[in-house]
């Protein structure tokens, strides 16, 4: 995992500098300077490890004073770590570290807010694979980091029989038996539906999970009291902070939010000398 992290760092530190600094290079040599990061609203952080290892890779005698680490909640004005060394190395490393750390960090925090609105119920908020191409790793990271749980990582972990899957192959019934004789226990398989009679039919296979898709709230609460405990529950689409309570309430065990990973706000987060 560190190699695959320490990729995505030295791809994002390329990206920004493919020929140097020419504004930091013209100005300064060997000058040092001693900055703060600090956190200009509330919010939960993550990313703090990467954003200290970004400093890091541009140079190694950089130092870096963690105050607050990932996964802590934070009010406005917290300063979050003491960064001292070079001005030149400093100035490099900066974009791109607080990118990161500005991006998790609000993912995070959106991610506490839905776990704190469901707070008391059975259900736990999951993210999805709706994440920034190549970042997949520290996006789910950071929803673990907000209190969140994570889904599937990638399309080889589990089987997810989803509507074209399902048409495809003929029926929930055929999909599901033509997987099982496959792969044996070897995965675990869920299967969405988007009826109460398609739930029916699910309920009926050996699947693992079953996916109440873009359902109402009364016919989730209908699945819920059919499936009696028999197989776990996810609630999926369309999730919101004001609908999200409502869903929890109908008794699904997960509850998937897309919008943790695509719809977040960055948080506001400065570097200052």
């Amino acid at each position: 995992m560190m190699d695959k992290i320490t990729a995505i760092i030295k791809n994002a530190l390329k990206e920004d500098m493919p020929r140097g600094d020419i504004s930091t290079d013209t100005l300064f040599t060997d000058e040092r300077s001693r900055a703060r990061i600090v956190a200009k609203e509330d919010g939960v952080l993550s990313g703090m490890a990467i954003c200290q290892k970004t400093f890091l890779m541009v140079d190694p005698e950089t130092g870096f004073d963690m105050i607050r680490g990932d996964a802590e909640q934070v009010e406005k004005g917290s300063v979050l770590a003491y960064v001292e060394g070079k001005t030149s190395s400093i100035l490099k490393a900066e974009r791109v570290a607080l990118n990161f750390l500005q991006r998790l960090s609000g993912i995070a925090t959106f991610t506490n807010q839905f776990v704190k609105e469901i707070a008391g119920t059975s259900a736990k908020i999951y993210d999805t694979r709706k994440t920034t191409p190549n970042l997949r790793i520290l996006e789910k990271q950071a929803v673990l980091d907000g209190g969140g749980m994570n889904h599937r990582m990638n399309l080889s972990e589990m089987v997810m029989l989803k509507d074209n899957h399902i048409q495809a192959a003929g029926s929930i019934t055929k999909a599901v038996t033509s997987v099982r004789d496959k792969l044996g226990d070897k995965y675990k398989i869920e299967v969405e539906v988007e009826s109460v009679p398609m739930f029916q039919e699910a309920l009926s296979t050996s699947c693992d999970i079953i996916m109440l898709d873009n359902m109402s709230l009364v016919d989730m609460a209908e699945c819920v009291r059919i499936n009696n405990g028999q197989k776990k529950l996810e609630a999926s689409g369309n999730m919101s902070l004001e609908r999200v309570r409502k869903v929890a309430e109908t008794g699904v065990d997960m509850i998937s939010v897309g919008m943790l990973t695509h719809s977040y706000k960055s948080m506001d987060i400065s570097l200052k000398f």
